[in-house]
């Protein structure tokens, strides 16, 4: 029994999401482990006695910092900034995560109703 052309766009729609969800949630892990390092090196960096010579990156470049506060300064801006970004990719996987489930519920009923097992063979 072939599917019907409404019901398998709904299904590359779903397959779209599906992939959106996981290139989301890959980005959430980017982000994540990116925000647990700057977290780690600005507790390194408070150990530092203050006289020491700090450097920090300038694109490919190590350029050393005037002094640990200017270095501590830029990874607490940093930190800021990926904790926003890591809440918003959360709210965003939780909602994609939300209309994943409730397609998925929906389209199982729709192949169900159309005859066919969620596998792709004909019901029995």
């Amino acid at each position: 029994m072939a599917i019907p052309a409404k019901l398998q766009n709904e299904l590359r729609q779903f397959q779209r999401l599906q992939q959106d969800l996981t290139t989301l949630s890959q980005q959430r892990l980017q982000m994540d482990l990116k925000l647990r390092e700057t977290t780690h090196t600005l507790e390194e960096i408070r150990t530092v006695p203050e006289d020491a010579p700090i450097y920090r990156p300038i694109g490919s470049l190590l350029v050393r910092a005037k002094g640990r506060k200017e270095v501590e300064d830029l990874l607490t801006e940093e930190k800021e900034t990926l904790e926003v970004r890591v809440k918003a990719l959360e709210r965003q996987e939780n909602h994609l995560k939300e209309r994943f489930t409730t397609m998925q519920k929906e389209l199982s009923d729709a192949l169900q109703a159309a005859g066919v097992s969620p596998g792709g063979a004909p019901s029995p």
